[in-house]
């Protein structure tokens, strides 16, 4: 039995099976070295003995067959028991000896790629099916529940730490060392699991919707969920300087499709500047996700989560410039997203004024020379956005979930509830406002011509008091502007404030049972009214 002197546990028996072959021969043949005995299985047994390494077939462990195309192999109570036991417990080593059960110190093991093979848009069920793996995460999680008597490897990437160790002591390896290679391996087999249960749920909702074809389908969401997080770093603090942090990426698996590498604002690179903060990470999504709702090119400049500026251009430039009169004021040290990349133009505009984070796809060469001169300026460069299903939001005791807003409103989905109808560019300068209001924490208020945001009321208990803060701070004259609003007005006296500051069309969501009400101060306005027939709050 292997002794425990400090924590450090010798390496006798090892037991290879791994669907990735990534540096498997190189590691036997250092293990081999070290007068361990290797057990190994199927393909893995067949490419180590290929490269001269010795090798236990796990048949001669087991006293079985490989057996039903390798589907049974390594379920077995001599590899389990093996991997199970503790080696310091009279009762566990009596039944080993009993049973003639080998001890089993490393286990290194890979899973079927699983994940990759559903990728593949020509995949069938059975085919998907076969590569769930089963024997692998069973000794996977034996192992693991076992870590002060075994080691185990799931990732190729630890092979080098775990020959260091092993060099460093003899044969042997820490405590430490067998603990986060435990929280390695069951970090791996709930992100697989995650993938099996999503895989199925598909499979699910794709019979339902061939048995429902006719009818529309009521079930949105799985009676069961699970999120997988890795984390990415350490921040160096949260919301405020004593509250801890840290940026993890969502692992989960979405529509078939492993996340691989980091995306989204969680992946992006940090060209240059300070490393970045809580807030600045919660303040770039919410600029991102604005920007990332237009078409042409746009620029968004965010406080708080909120709109401080927006502005659609020909040019970057232009697109800040008109973001930035919004309210200037606000501003200074405020979150600038691009939908674009940055080039010099825009860059010698965006450093004219103290900013945080600037958020971009990508940087001319020009444009990084001219904003790296401001050193405490953090250049985000995001390579590509994720298309969420699904929102989430942490409560005490449990989650919320929900679909994401992602509607589009077009010109056709306007209803006009006035007497007067609005021009073409007072529904540009409509549909444009309520873009920006889906973005703006409600009750929410904004004062918009076409491609430019004119003053914007967010996050007030009363709807009329997000009318008069918009107007309020604006820089920009007021008349002639139009007015957007998430949700309905339950009384006119929003309109009525509003038409104070001489806008000339308005853009809600209708539904209030005072509507008519509404309407007719509209009419009495001489102000062009539409309702969406949707709601936009944002919490």
């Amino acid at each position: 039995m292997s002794p425990n002197t400090n924590g450090l546990k010798k390496i006798q028996r090892a037991l290879l099976s791994v669907s990735d072959k990534t540096g498997i021969v190189d590691l036997a043949r250092e293990l081999q070295s070290l007068e361990v005995e290797i057990i190994s299985t199927g393909g893995t047994a067949k490419n180590l003995q290929a490269a001269g390494i010795e090798v236990r077939d796990i048949s001669s462990l087991t006293g079985f067959p490989e057996m039903m195309g390798g589907r049974v192999k390594t379920l077995h109570p001599r590899v389990h028991g093996g991997l199970l036991a503790l080696r310091e417990n009279a009762d566990h080593v009596a039944s080993m000896k009993e049973h003639g059960i080998e001890p089993i110190d490393l286990v290194i093991v890979n899973l079927y790629p699983f994940e990759q093979t559903i990728a593949k848009s020509d995949v069938t069920s059975e085919q998907a099916i076969e590569q769930i793996d089963i024997g692998g995460p069973s000794m996977i999680r034996s192992a693991a529940k076992n870590f002060r008597d075994v080691t185990v490897v799931v990732d190729p990437g630890r092979y080098d730490l775990v020959l260091s160790e092993l060099r460093e002591n003899n044969g042997a390896t820490t405590l430490a060392l067998r603990q986060e290679l435990a929280l390695d391996a069951f970090s791996r087999t709930a992100e697989y699991d995650t993938a099996i249960a999503e895989y199925f749920f598909d499979l699910e909702r794709q019979n339902e919707a061939i048995d429902d074809a006719d009818t529309e389908s009521t079930t949105e969401f799985p009676d069961a969920a699970v999120l997988v997080l890795q984390k990415l770093s350490d921040l160096r603090y949260g919301e405020n300087p004593h509250q801890g942090a840290a940026l993890y990426q969502s692992i989960a698996i979405s529509n078939n499709e492993p996340n691989e590498d980091p995306q989204g604002i969680a992946g992006a690179t940090l060209l240059s500047g300070k490393e970045m903060s809580f807030n600045n990470y919660v303040d770039a999504e919410a600029a991102w996700q604005l920007v990332g709702d237009f078409d042409g090119p746009a620029c968004a400049i965010i406080k708080h989560t909120n709109p401080a500026g927006v502005g659609l251009a020909a040019t970057l430039a232009e697109a800040y410039q008109k973001a930035l009169a919004t309210d200037p004021i606000s501003a200074f040290g405020g979150i600038v997203s691009f939908n674009r990349p940055v080039d010099a133009k825009a860059a010698a505009e965006a450093v004219k004024v103290f900013t945080e984070v600037i958020v971009a796809p990508d940087y001319t060469d020009e444009a990084l020379t001219i904003m790296q001169t401001k050193k405490n300026l953090r250049l985000l460069q995001i390579s590509s956005g994720v298309s969420e299903n699904l929102e989430y939001r942490q409560i005490s005791g449990g989650m919320l979930v929900q679909t994401t807003g992602t509607h589009r409103l077009k010109k056709e989905d306007l209803a006009v509830v006035t007497q007067r109808t609005p021009t073409d560019e007072e529904i540009e300068a409509l549909l444009f406002g309520w873009t920006v209001c889906k973005h703006t924490k409600s009750n929410a208020i904004v004062y918009a011509r076409a491609g430019q945001t004119i003053g914007v009321g967010a996050g007030q208990m009363s709807r009329i008091d997000s009318v008069k803060i918009g107007a309020m701070r604006a820089q920009l004259p007021v008349e002639g502007s139009v007015l957007a609003s998430d949700a309905f007005f339950p009384f006119r006296d929003g309109v009525d404030e509003a038409a104070k500051y001489g806008i000339t069309a308005v853009i809600q969501p209708g539904g209030s049972v005072r509507d008519e009400e509404v309407i007719t101060a509209a009419n009495e306005h001489g102000l062009a009214m539409v309702f969406t027939g949707i709601r936009h709050f944002k919490h």
